[in-house]
């Protein structure tokens, strides 16, 4: 159901919301934002925000140099760890031209318009999140360490996991966002965290993966340590992966995730570049079963894809993926390759049997392969590919 203006006015006003955040992201998932005061809201509805695009990624090709906000009503929360007199709330963005049009280069849209292709063609996508990341301490002037929170590893307890509280905080302020974990657990690393989420429709998916990184690094602070996504922390160590659980299917309910899967591991490495984007995820892949050829199994260890079937559905994991990487794009890729595999009804490889292709081994691999990639440039706009290939 749509949300109206009048009842986000309404809802600011019983909130007693004194801030609200626009929030969005760069090109490289980067989050955003900027704080107007209530009486602005009805102005960013109608008339949008501007902000300074020139000095923002995947924005500086901007004609005017000057791009607008505009609020989605439906992503409306209280951030919890806020003053409760004078609260602030806030919305994601997406970004457009003066005119009101979407701008090309705002990774949002290029999800919206992937979710509209499957819409055509009478395909739903769904994406679940198993996420991972590190706590460190920080020294007495409050500056960053490299030395973990504890020593526990895979899903240890209380007391060798001292994160275990600040798990569960993270996810109670997730939930009191209206958003909803899964489960929670310490991983192999020493101070290594990983928390899940639920199958959700793709654009709520990544706005979800916004809010947990910010949710994530607000909480750690407070507990004064710091948080770290980045694919490999700590040298020799397990390195953080963003597994992405895929469900597909058609409008009469049919299982379409095997042959998605098949048209994703058709074209990874095209696109890994926007999966994997930084010089140290490539450090990640190869190491600590983390993946690092084009194959798949129900086993579950190493392999790029798993995937299981229970009952009539089927999960199908991709296991490549780092948080360094942007949802938006990530998503939006995954979409469109699962539906080149639907539309060709492609099936599997042999299980752990893919002609021992490999991923890319360096970010300059991925870059080359992006560059030449017909598939890439049908779904990532020219202002982006640019940006990312710099």
């Amino acid at each position: 159901m749509e949300i109206t203006i009048e009842e986000v006015m309404n809802y600011v006003d019983e909130e007693d919301g004194k801030f609200i955040r626009l929030a969005f992201r760069d090109a490289y998932g980067i989050q955003k934002n900027i704080s107007i005061m209530p009486g602005e809201v009805r102005k960013a509805f109608i008339e949008g925000i501007p902000v300074n695009a020139r000095q923002i990624a995947g924005f500086r090709e901007s004609e005017s140099g000057v791009l607008y906000l505009r609020p989605d009503a439906s992503t409306l929360s209280v951030l919890p760890w806020r003053p409760d007199d004078g609260r602030v709330l806030r919305m994601f963005c997406d970004v457009c031209t003066a005119d009101g049009n979407p701008y090309p280069g705002d990774t949002r849209y290029v999800l919206k318009k992937a979710v509209e292709e499957a819409a055509k063609a009478g395909i739903e996508f769904r994406f679940g999140s198993e996420t991972e990341f590190y706590l460190f301490q920080k020294d007495e002037e409050g500056n960053i360490t490299k030395i973990p929170y504890d020593e526990a590893g895979y899903m240890d307890i209380a007391p060798a996991d001292r994160c275990e509280n600040v798990r569960r905080e993270i996810c109670l302020t997730i939930e009191r966002m209206g958003l909803t974990p899964e489960r929670s657990h310490h991983e192999q690393g020493p101070g290594q965290n990983e928390i899940d989420f639920h199958y959700g429709k793709p654009l709520k998916a990544a706005d979800q993966m916004t809010t947990f990184q910010m949710v994530v690094h607000t909480v750690a602070d407070r507990y004064g340590l710091a948080a770290d996504f980045s694919p490999v922390p700590l040298p020799g160590k397990a390195g953080n992966g963003y597994h992405i659980n895929i469900y597909a299917v058609d409008k009469d309910g049919n299982d379409l995730a095997r042959p998605a899967a098949a048209g994703i591991m058709e074209k990874i490495r095209d696109i890994t570049l926007f999966l994997n984007p930084t010089n140290d995820s490539y450090a990640r892949l190869g190491n600590n079963l983390a993946p690092d050829r084009v194959d798949w199994s129900d086993a579950g260890r190493s392999e790029l894809m798993h995937i299981e079937t229970v009952g009539e559905k089927t999960r199908a994991e991709l296991r490549s993926p780092d948080a360094s990487s942007n949802p938006y794009l990530v998503y939006a890729l995954l979409i469109r390759a699962g539906l080149y595999g639907i539309e060709k009804n492609l099936s599997l490889p042999g299980e752990k049997d893919a002609d021992g292709i490999l991923l890319p081994s360096s970010r300059k691999e991925a870059a080359k392969l992006a560059s030449s990639s017909d598939f890439v440039r049908s779904v990532i706009p020219e202002e982006l590919i640019r940006e990312y290939l710099g």
